[in-house]
């Protein structure tokens, strides 16, 4: 227990980790400032609150099955991301560690959880991930749209060059119109994509 002590100890001060104790009774038995300033949303401190209050419904799930593993092997930390309340309706993304708390005895008196924000992160990787979406779509548009219309546009200049019947230029001349106006087209959607 005294190596929790000194974690939080270190940490009271931090801006940007939190630390957090929840006891056998799944109920805070140690909380930060920092993690009570940005969940407790300025109704005093979440100690001895359940661990629940500031979780999204679906994540609880998530810390029930970490705890046994925290037990399991309290020499290991579990990772395991939670989204918790924002106080304005939504959701922050938290990232965690968890260790299992033994006492003398090896008997369980609960699990430290040390946890940051991520959210920003979260946030840039799917931009990241929509963006490198998009452009697989437009490099399989340019790859595959783009292709056949313009070899139907140097294959029938290639013609041109060499006609010798003026009366296949009208014909001609249609089908490099309709092929130049099919890569016209496909250049919009790779760049109404790509805005």
């Amino acid at each position: 227990m005294v190596r929790y002590t000194h974690i939080n100890n270190f940490l009271e001060s931090s801006l940007f980790f939190y630390t957090i104790a929840i006891g056998m009774d799944s109920r805070y038995s140690y909380v930060s400032p920092n993690y009570d300033r940005n969940f407790s949303f300025g109704k005093g401190s979440l100690l001895g609150q359940h661990f629940s209050v500031t979780l999204h419904p679906e994540d609880i799930r998530l810390c029930e099955e970490a705890g046994p593993k925290c037990f399991a092997d309290p020499a290991s930390l579990f990772p395991v991301t939670l989204r918790k309340h924002d106080g304005k309706g939504g959701y922050v993304i938290t990232q965690w560690e968890m260790q299992g708390m033994l006492d003398d005895d090896g008997l369980p008196q609960g699990i430290f959880c040390v946890g940051y924000n991520i959210t920003e992160f979260v946030d840039t990787q799917t931009k990241l991930d929509e963006a490198s979406s998009q452009l697989d779509e437009i490099s399989f548009i340019q790859s595959h749209g783009v292709r056949r219309p313009l070899a139907n546009i140097m294959g029938i200049t290639q013609i041109l060059s060499g006609v010798q019947d003026a009366s296949e230029i009208p014909m001609l001349t249609q089908m490099l119109t309709q092929s130049a106006d099919e890569l016209d087209n496909i250049i919009h959607q790779i760049s109404n994509k790509a805005s």
